[in-house]
């Protein structure tokens, strides 16, 4: 499966400075679209997550939010400094792929992986969202390039690199457990790798990465293992149904970009003649990625499988894409021909979408539109802000984490901004000061996410004092409601469930 081409004979863009400008470009695009785009909601509370480093969290395991405190200790509490690791980790695992793919199979195929990968949907547009996945990527690629460095020079002190890499994949995403199972499946496949289970360093690495995860064990046993219910749990809740596995291969297609994933497709059929012959490299990008596909597609006999969860699989999916089209056997100018225009495809969209991300194009898609989260927060702020004026609010106080989030960045250094339900997703963070609870404050919720009936229940007067929307160029994204509340009558917070 190995490729042997004069590196002269190379097309441009897959030289090394061919591709060093091109990841340069992408990588610029995107610093501009991590300093000048707002928040998603899931970015506005892992921003509360950088501020309150802990040892792990209710949603996920801590690194994200040890990536974010860094950030916001390099920029400040800005939306630059968020995402700021995020950008430079797409730099690392460029280049940790180009060297895993170019030591497995070829430099001609490091080229294309690199390229695929950084123009695939999911990377090249969501590559500066601060969420979970990015750590997970980056790890999940770490180790696979420590198992090829293992593979090229035959020494097994590289295990304990493996084990640290995926020991931090672990400290990033629950779903990195998957790459560990591919790993052992791979070590009992292929013969060659069999002689690793003699090696003290094997053991070692295993022991490494486990110790890198006893923060998130030593959180859970104290939190009644709170997380790993939310998150384990999922796995076959509710009955069978066929309806969200097609949607999970749409996902995937459409995310990895719809070229690239045809030659991906074909990449994984051609590696499984290696795999049968039980060869080392195409036997471990089969097997590493494996168990957690296979789980993905259990989890969408019984429920939605979200479009990000497959996010550490694409530096494998890219790998395999790569070695198809660069194959000197199968190497067809047709190919090479659909190789090209799915780079330039992915970076047509991904440019455009960062693009619209800061500056919207058009407002007609609405929520349709994938950046719809983005918009519209600085208007709301700046009209919350006059209504607190008026009614002399000393709080906000909200329902849903996402708008906690985005409020909570809004009115920093102004006014506090607490959930009042959900508490287990904030021990991380001091306990509201209960003296504000008499003084009168502001309830703002989502429309579609109203609770005010609920806090009727606590406060004498819960009175509806404004209407607002979220807009885009003049088109309604979705309405907030604010109440002026005041008097409690009850504990105001939800007290603290585990599961």
């Amino acid at each position: 499966m190995t490729s042997h081409i004069d590196p002269k004979s190379e097309p441009i863009f897959l030289r090394p400075a061919g591709l060093v400008i091109i990841i340069a470009l992408l990588t610029a695009m995107k610093l501009f679209a991590a300093s000048q785009a707002h928040f998603v909601e899931d970015e506005a509370y892992y921003r509360i997550w950088g501020l309150n480093p802990a040892l792990s969290y209710f949603d996920h395991p801590p690194m994200i939010g040890w990536w974010i405190a860094i950030g916001q200790a390099l920029f400040g509490d800005t939306v630059f400094a968020v995402r700021a690791l995020v950008v430079l980790s797409g730099l690392i695992g460029s280049l940790a792929l180009w060297r895993t793919t170019s030591i497995l199979f070829s430099r001609n195929a490091a080229g294309w992986a690199v390229l695929f990968l950084n123009t695939s949907l999911l990377v090249g547009i969501g590559g500066i969202l601060a969420t979970p996945d990015a750590p997970s990527v980056l790890f999940w690629g770490l180790s696979l390039w420590a198992l090829a460095e293992l593979n090229r020079s035959q020494n097994a002190n590289w295990w304990l690199v493996v084990g640290l890499m995926a020991g931090c994949g672990l400290l990033s995403k629950y779903s990195v457990l998957f790459l560990g199972a591919g790993i052992v499946f791979w070590l009992i496949w292929v013969p060659g790798a069999r002689r690793w289970w003699g090696c003290w360093q094997l053991w070692a690495g295993g022991l490494t990465a486990l110790l890198c995860f006893a923060p998130v064990l030593y959180w859970n046993h104290a939190h009644e293992w709170a997380s790993f219910y939310k998150q384990f749990g999922r796995a076959g809740g509710g009955g069978f149904t066929s309806k969200y596995v097609f949607e999970l291969f749409g996902a995937l297609v459409g995310l990895l970009n719809p070229l690239i994933a045809v030659l991906a497709g074909f990449g994984a059929y051609q590696m499984t003649k290696g795999l049968k012959a039980r060869e080392n490299a195409p036997s471990l990008m089969l097997l590493s990625v494996a168990p957690f596909l296979l789980y993905l597609l259990y989890h969408s006999l019984h429920a939605r499988v979200q479009a990000n969860w497959p996010a550490p699989l694409f530096p494998a999916f890219a790998i395999m894409a790569a070695v198809f089209v660069a194959n000197v056997r199968m190497r067809a100018l047709l190919w090479q021909r659909v190789g090209a225009i799915g780079v330039l495809l992915g970076v047509v969209v991904a440019l455009t979408v960062q693009l619209h991300a800061v500056a919207p194009i058009t407002g007609q898609f609405a929520r349709k539109d994938p950046t719809f989260q983005l918009r519209g927060w600085t208007e709301i702020g700046s009209s919350v802000q006059a209504i607190a004026d008026a009614e002399d609010a000393a709080f906000i106080a909200t329902t849903s984490y996402g708008l906690n989030g985005q409020l909570d960045f809004l009115f920093k250094d102004k006014l506090p901004v607490f959930q009042v339900t959900e508490r287990v997703r904030y021990l991380m963070t001091p306990p509201p000061d209960n003296s504000l609870l008499a003084k009168s404050g502001l309830y703002v919720t989502e429309d579609r996410r109203n609770k005010a009936d609920d806090l009727q229940k606590v406060f004498e007067r819960v009175e509806e004092v404004a209407e607002l929307e979220r807009k885009v160029k003049g088109v309604s994204l979705e309405r907030l409601i604010v109440y002026k509340v005041d008097g409690p009558i009850e504990p105001v917070f939800e007290p603290v469930r585990f599961r």
